[in-house]
């Protein structure tokens, strides 16, 4: 119990590094994931054939392959096979291809939760906003919009709360997230080795990370209550 304690700070140091990883993947995903799953839901609702069918085909690959296929593909692709190593070897390099690969995934799931929104919204309220003298694009930022943020809160929340702990996929191409961080004391990191449990601590973080999403989820939702 006393190397645990003298240990400790190495481990807890370890841990926050490796955090900061997961908590910048996690933003960058949303951040990314966002815009471009409304505007990927645009596509699959077109009305031009050929742009929705790619949209929908799109999708059905994203969403009926696994995550860390996709992590390894967008990582190893470009150099085994198109001898491009575009990424990089480094930290940087794995950090980008792990954020891009996210984003192409749940910007995916997102567009399917957009498109439900969207459908779900009355047509009656649409042809009303016409018969107001609106246009198009006002009907869909103060009439379609608004209703359908309220509708999608539920699904994305569930989302958003999954990507936490999908974030431990990256380590698949070698990020160093948290999960690295807590197994790599098993193996030998800082002169520590046979060490689990700092995994128990990176289950405590993912936690702490998942309460903290799950109360301000709660909250937005609470916001939108003058929708009912």
């Amino acid at each position: 119990m006393e190397l645990i304690f003298q240990q400790m700070p190495i481990v807890i140091g370890a841990l926050n590094q490796g955090f900061l990883q997961t908590l910048k993947l996690f933003s960058i995903t949303l951040l990314g994931a966002f815009p471009l799953g409304l505007i990927i839901a645009f596509g699959s609702l077109s009305k031009i054939k050929a742009i929705s069918l790619t949209t929908q085909f799109i999708i059905w690959i994203i969403r009926g392959t696994p995550l860390m296929i996709q992590l390894l593909i967008v990582y190893y692709f470009p150099g085994l096979v198109l001898h491009t190593p575009i990424w990089g070897g480094g930290e940087s390099g794995r950090f980008l291809a792990a954020a891009i690969a996210f984003i192409i995934n749940y910007s995916c799931y997102f567009s399917e939760i957009y498109r439900g929104g969207i459908q779900s919204v009355p047509v009656g309220q649409q042809e009303a906003g016409l018969v107001l003298g609106m246009t198009k694009r006002q009907i869909f930022f103060h009439v379609t919009l608004l209703q359908m943020i309220k509708r999608i809160v539920p699904p994305i929340s569930n989302e958003i709360i999954t990507l936490v702990k999908d974030t431990a996929l990256a380590r698949i191409i070698a990020l160093q997230e948290i999960i690295w961080a807590g197994q790599a004391f098993m193996k030998g990191s800082h002169g520590i080795s046979g060490a689990i449990w700092p995994l128990f601590f990176t289950a405590f973080y993912y936690l702490i990370f998942n309460g903290i999403v799950t109360v301000a989820l709660s909250w937005f939702e609470k916001k939108l209550e003058y929708f009912r």
